[in-house]
């Protein structure tokens, strides 16, 4: 596992230089700006007539083009790609489409570069899983060994954009994996050490925020960064949920028009806002540093964080491709940055800076958001380099973990796949998905089927019960070997059409849980059952007792 570990790990730093140059290819097309954030109102200089109202245009023209490429090769690609991730390596043995990582590279740098406020590392992530499930599947691995893979590229993608291999380690183990052993950390870190060595080689070795020493201060103020950890942990939780009531209400204007248009057509809404508040455009570091050392005022910095947030929620609604990640760090610097200013002016003697409080916020509000404490106080040390707060930090992310945990059951991650009825912590067949332990349908049987043709169709396919479809291909019954025997039986013609005698057993959808499906399939005949898309149309498996309990208690597998 080392070296597939390294060749990962080496692909995921690539992937993050090369998914770093196309946000910048983009964001200079699209804006004229290497980045529109920092540029203020400023006007495109390819397009000078249009003024500052060239960022209406952005968007719509960005989601034009990511649009129909998402929707057409990878849906996978769209929204903040960790959720996917994490629903690969607990549900689908770490399988991952290769495309994806194409797709979701384009889209999410078009996406990015024409003004969506969205961030880069929750598509890095994907990215960097895509290959190691690639890595794994060439090498053709057993779905634990290609889990690690996964985890591998995802911590490979941290690192190297970030400039931060433990982060990308603990990221890995705590988000990804959710689970610590020790062979798994030594190969995820040998990854993120690969892709971080790779990214500082082609990006340079600058940490993310360059700021003046900042300290934890006065021991009163440890009471303030217990209240700060408090406020950010709601925060936290505040951005995932209006995150998702903004896309439940894009989902309702949208229903019935065409997917592949969304982006484009919401970009619109998008472009209002950045036309209002330009801070907003891309992901916005600049406007995140200068809020990091006390760049702006109290009422702007609560202008920003608000903006943020519904411009970040927009962003996904409309279907745009982005992270969560690099949003609620904005977040977290603006709320800190505001309190840190605000809580000055009331005791000057005790606050200390606003840039500490800023750089303790931005981790506490991940920290409310992901609830992955360990990842949120190592990714602000290595994005900073200041071990002078590391005790503030560890107390208010500590606080803001707990408070996310009183107020909601979900992440901002994992709420995503329990809005698709996915819980990843259920275990036995509750945990395993009908398309895990469906096989390929049997030879379906066309209108107007002889029951003669009928019968000798099951023997060739050694099956006791064969599908029927019509003449559009959709599912419309089926036949057991039983039914057709009573028909012989009653002196029916062999010529007799098929329909006259097939029934219509409970059929089963590929997204549902094998603990719903086993009632079903042990009062069924023996034949086993369809599994049809969610309109219950397309044939798309079938179900057996056997596959069943294949996908219950997979045989062992030789190590490759």
């Amino acid at each position: 596992m080392l070296l597939p570990a390294v060749l990962v790990g080496a692909g995921a730093g690539l992937g993050a230089v090369a998914f770093r140059w196309l946000i910048e290819v983009f964001t200079k097309a699209l804006s004229g700006h290497d980045d529109y954030s920092a540029a203020g109102h400023a006007d495109n200089p390819y397009v000078p007539w249009l003024g500052p109202y060239f960022v209406l245009l952005a968007p719509v023209v960005a989601g034009a083009l990511y649009g129909p490429l998402v929707y057409r090769y990878a849906k996978e690609a769209r929204g903040h790609g960790v959720p996917e991730v994490m629903y690969a390596v607990a549900r689908q043995g770490g399988r991952i489409p290769p495309r994806v990582a194409v797709v979701k590279s384009l889209a999410s740098a078009l996406c990015i570069g024409g003004g969506g406020s969205v961030g880069r590392e929750g598509p890095i992530v994907q990215i960097g899983a895509a290959l190691g499930s690639t890595a794994g599947a060439l090498l053709r691995m057993r779905e634990e060994r290609m889990r690690l893979l996964v985890a591998c590229g995802a911590a490979g993608g941290i690192a190297a954009t970030f400039n931060a291999p433990l982060a990308g380690v603990f990221f890995a183990m705590e988000l990804i994996l959710r689970d610590f052993t020790a062979r798994a950390f030594g190969l995820v870190a040998v990854s993120s050490v690969t892709a971080s060595v790779i990214g500082r080689a082609a990006l340079g070795d600058q940490r993310f925020l360059d700021l003046v020493p900042v300290s934890a201060g006065h021991l009163a103020a440890y009471a303030l960064y217990i209240l700060l950890g408090a406020v950010a942990g709601a925060v936290g939780v505040l951005f995932s949920k209006v995150l998702y009531g903004v896309e439940d209400l894009c989902d309702a204007v949208w229903r019935g028009r065409p997917e592949w248009l969304r982006p484009a057509a919401g970009g619109i809404v998008l472009g209002a806002i950045l036309l209002a508040l330009p801070e907003m455009y891309g992901v916005g570091y600049p406007v995140l540093g200068k809020a990091a050392v006390g760049g702006y005022a109290i009422g702007f910095l609560l202008v920003l964080l608000v903006g943020k947030i519904i411009a970040c929620s927009v962003t996904i609604g409309i279907g745009g491709s982005g992270g969560v990640f690099a949003p609620s760090l904005f977040i977290g610097a603006m709320l800190g940055s505001a309190f840190g200013q605000t809580m000055d002016g009331l005791a000057p003697g005790v606050t200390g800076s606003a840039t500490t409080y800023a750089v303790i916020g931005m981790g506490a509000v991940f920290a409310g958001s992901a609830r992955a404490p360990i990842t949120a106080v190592v990714i602000i040390y290595e994005l900073t380099g200041e071990y002078g707060i590391i005790l503030p930090l560890m107390v208010a992310v500590a606080v803001a973990t707990g408070v996310s945990h009183a107020l909601s059951r979900d992440t901002v991650y994992t709420a995503k796949l329990r809005r698709r009825g996915v819980d990843l912590d259920l275990t036995g067949p509750a945990a395993v998905e009908v398309r895990t332990a469906m096989g390929p349908p049997p030879p379906a049987l066309a209108p107007g089927t002889g029951l003669r043709e009928a019968i000798t169709a099951m023997i060739e396919a050694g099956a006791g019960r064969l599908p029927l479809v019509d003449r559009h291909g959709h599912y419309a019954g089926s036949v057991g070997a039983l039914a057709l025997s009573r028909a012989l039986h009653a002196g029916l013609s062999e010529y007799t059409p098929v329909e006259t005698v097939r029934d219509h057993p409970p059929a089963l959808l590929a997204g549902q849980s094998l603990q719903e499906a086993l009632p079903l399939l042990a009062a069924s005949e023996g034949d086993g059952l369809p599994v049809l898309d969610e309109e219950r149309l397309r044939l798309l498996g079938w179900v057996s007792h056997r596959s069943a309990l294949l996908a219950l208690y997979p045989p062992s597998q030789p190590t490759p």
